[in-house]
C-alpha cells in the first residue's frame, strides 16, 4: 500500500516516491533511516521506470534537456552517498531527519503551483545550443503546446545540488529538479514533471549503487515496495496527463506539511 501511494504521488508531481516512502517506513515502522533511504532509492528507480515510459511514449519529456543534466546529477550523487555513509559510520542520523523534513517542507512550492498554467517564450544563447525546444499533445486542453527553455546553466547548478541531496538522502531529489527546469528553465510545468520523472531514476542508480555497497539496501524491504511503486506510478501517469487532479495535490500538500514537521521533531529529539 506504501509503495503504491508512493509511486502515484512520485508520477503525478514529479518529485519521487520517496517523499512518501523515507517517513512511512521510518517513522510509522520504525525502519532504521539509512535502510528507509535504500529502500527509497530504488523504488525511485521503479517509480521513474513506470513513469517515464509513459511519458515519453506520449512525447512529454525532453530527453534531450534531461540527458544534458544528468552529468551534474549524477556527480551530485557520488558525493551525497558517500556524506550519507560519513553521518550514519558516525551516529548523527538525526541530521537526516532534520535536512529530509527541510527538503519535504522546500517541496511544497512546486507541487502548489503545478496547478497554475504559464506560457513563456524567453530564450537565450543556451536554447539553441542545447536543442531546449520542443512540442507536446495536452490531453487536458486538447491542443499542442509549442515551447522553448533558456538559462541552461542555471538549471545544471542546481541539479548538482539535487544529485548531492539524493545520495544524501536517499531520494531522487524531484522536488530540485522540478523547480530547475519549470522557475529556473522556464520550461512548461507538464515538460518539467515528466522530464523530473525521466532524470530521478538515472539519478538513484547511481545512489543506490553505493548504498548496495554500504550495506543499507535489504531485498526485503524493497521487493514489495516496488510492486507498490509500479502500479502507482501507472496510475499517476494517466491523472496527470489528463487533468493535474489539484483536488488530491492540495490533500498531498497537506499531508506533506505534516510530515516534513514530524520528520524534523524527530531529528530534534521531539517525539
Amino acid at each position: 500500500m506504501t509503495g503504491t501511494v508512493a509511486g502515484f504521488v512520485g508520477a503525478l508531481t514529479g518529485l519521487g516516491g520517496a517523499v512518501v516512502i523515507t517517513p512511512v517506513l521510518s517513522l510509522l515502522f520504525g525502519v532504521p533511516i539509512e535502510y528507509a533511504a535504500g529502500a527509497s532509492l530504488v523504488a525511485t528507480i521503479a517509480t521513474s521506470s513506470g513513469a517515464a515510459v509513459a511519458y515519453i511514449k506520449d512525447g512529454i519529456v525532453n530527453l534531450k534537456i534531461g540527458m544534458s543534466l544528468e552529468i551534474a546529477t549524477t556527480i551530485g550523487a557520488i558525493i551525497g552517498s558517500f556524506l550519507a555513509a560519513a553521518v550514519y559510520a558516525n551516529n548523527l542520523a538525526y541530521i537526516i531527519f532534520i535536512i529530509f523534513g527541510a527538503v519535504l517542507l522546500s517541496s511544497l512550492y512546486p507541487t502548489i503551483k503545478k496547478g497554475y498554467g504559464h506560457k513563456r517564450t524567453r530564450t537565450d544563447w543556451s536554447t539553441d545550443v542545447f536543442q531546449m525546444k520542443g512540442v507536446y499533445y495536452d490531453k487536458a486542453t486538447k491542443k499542442r503546446v509549442k515551447y522553448a527553455g533558456s538559462r541552461w546553466h542555471i538549471g545544471e547548478s542546481i541539479m548538482f545540488v539535487a544529485g548531492t541531496i539524493s545520495g544524501l538522502l536517499g531520494v531522487g531529489s524531484g522536488v530540485l529538479k522540478v523547480l530547475a527546469l519549470d522557475s529556473a528553465m522556464r520550461l512548461p510545468i507538464k515538460v518539467s514533471t515528466a522530464t523530473s520523472d525521466f532524470m530521478i531514476g538515472v539519478t538513484a542508480v547511481t545512489g543506490s549503487a553505493i548504498y548496495w555497497a554500504l550495506g543499507y539496501i535489504q531485498p526485503m524491504l524493497v521487493a514489495p515496495v516496488i510492486v507498490g511503486v509500479l502500479l502507482g506510478a501507472y496510475f499517476g501517469t494517466k491523472t496527470m496527463q489528463a487533468d493535474g487532479s489539484s483536488q488530491l495535490r492540495s490533500i498531498f500538500v497537506i499531508v506533506l506539511a505534516i510530515v516534513a514537521v514530524e520528520m524534523i521533531l524527530r531529528g530534534i529529539g521531539v517525539a
